[in-house]
């Protein structure tokens, strides 16, 4: 392991700053541990610590609200500003995208006088990809253990509250472990998919990094086709790679696993909330939620096949746009128990409605 020390430290020079990011527009808590990334740790009271790139930074909510950061590590204070502001996609306005939001959906609307600020992050492509290769049919907890032995593998930047933060380490570091070392780290089957992933991308013309760099360009049907050419991704990881890396602000993530039986899934939603930890499944089945619940509900209970994989994409895309990906990932955030605590009671009424009405009938039938 590497450790940068000829790159100038800047964290005991530097102090926390305005970001001039207004927490309507940037909610740390409703953006970073909400399963779009797994390599920013909370350091604090409303503060959330991270890496892009060779810069590592600090996050935090001031006392009225607004965001600060602080440069803790960089080889430029200049450059590690401008791409924090890259990473945090700040060039679009939430509430220019809430006021259109909320013109064509009236529940949109209440949502969002609770949880705004629920920002998609803009990340870098290689790091994404590896990420959600990582987070394929898995909880948290090991997601992350994945993550940081990845992580690790980077030059260390430095120490915050605990924590050691790495820089993303480079297809070439990556192409030096082998399928048996992640093995022996706990990846399981996904070692495979990642060390052949990565050998799949250093044969791009031009390199892997430049190559998935370059689906920012294209439409969002061409990115997903070219990412699932890659071993281990299939059209749902490369709707979240796509989402939350690729400029493809319109992408919508379904799973046919998590789609069937949505019934049942919803009836045991409590428990499911209290005991699970998978965050794919739950990402999924929130999804799934939002779809057959306010979007499309004739569709409840139906098998999802590629043609109702895309008529589910249109239905986002026809109520909320071509931003419709940030619109899925409030109303996402809005299913987690930990948001659901703050928001009124009558925004779960219609579920317990349907739920007590289904004891009913069973209690009538004799179950």
């Amino acid at each position: 392991m590497k450790t940068a020390s000829a790159t100038p430290i800047l964290g005991s020079k530097t102090k926390w700053a305005s970001l001039n990011v207004s927490q309507s527009e940037l909610s740390l808590p409703l953006t970073f541990p909400t399963g779009q990334t797994f390599r920013w740790k909370q350091t604090g009271p409303l503060q959330y610590s991270g890496t892009i790139g060779p810069h590592l930074i600090s996050l935090k909510h001031h006392d009225n609200g607004d965001v600060c950061y602080r440069i803790h590590h960089s080889p430029s204070e200049a450059a590690a500003k401008s791409a924090l502001l890259d990473f945090l996609n700040v060039g679009i306005s939430l509430a220019q995208l809430w006021k259109v939001f909320s013109s064509s959906d009236s529940r949109f609307a209440e949502l969002a006088k609770y949880l705004a600020g629920a920002r998609v992050l803009r990340q870098d492509p290689l790091e994404c990809l590896v990420q959600f290769l990582c987070s394929s049919n898995n909880n948290i907890a090991r997601i992350t253990k994945m993550v940081d032995f990845i992580s690790s593998l980077g030059n260390c930047l430095g120490h915050i509250e605990g924590f050691e933060f790495h820089q993303f380490p480079s297809l070439e570091r990556l192409s030096m472990v082998s399928e048996a070392d992640l093995r022996k780290a706990g990846f399981g089957y996904r070692a495979k998919y990642i060390t052949r992933t990565i050998n799949a991308l250093q044969s791009k013309p031009g390199g892997g990094a430049e190559w998935l760099m370059s689906l920012r360009k294209l439409d969002l049907q061409e990115a997903v086709d070219a990412l699932c050419t890659l071993p281990g991704v299939g059209p749902k990881v490369a709707a979240c790679i796509s989402l939350f890396s690729l400029d493809q602000h319109h992408a919508i993530p379904v799973d046919t696993h998590v789609w069937q039986d949505t019934d049942l899934q919803l009836e045991n939603e409590a428990m499911f909330q209290i005991d699970h930890s998978d965050v794919e499944v739950f990402f999924l089945l929130g999804l799934s939620k939002i779809a057959t619940r306010y979007l499309i509900p004739e569709l409840a209970g139906a098998r999802l096949t590629p043609k109702l994989y895309s008529r589910v994409s249109e239905a986002f895309v026809s109520k909320y746009g071509k931003y419709a990906g940030w619109a899925q990932t409030l109303l996402f955030v809005a299913e987690l128990p930990s948001q659901k605590a703050i928001l009124p009671s009558d925004f779960c009424a219609n579920k317990v409605n349907k739920s007590t009405k289904r004891k009913d009938r069973e209690a009538c039938n004799g179950v």
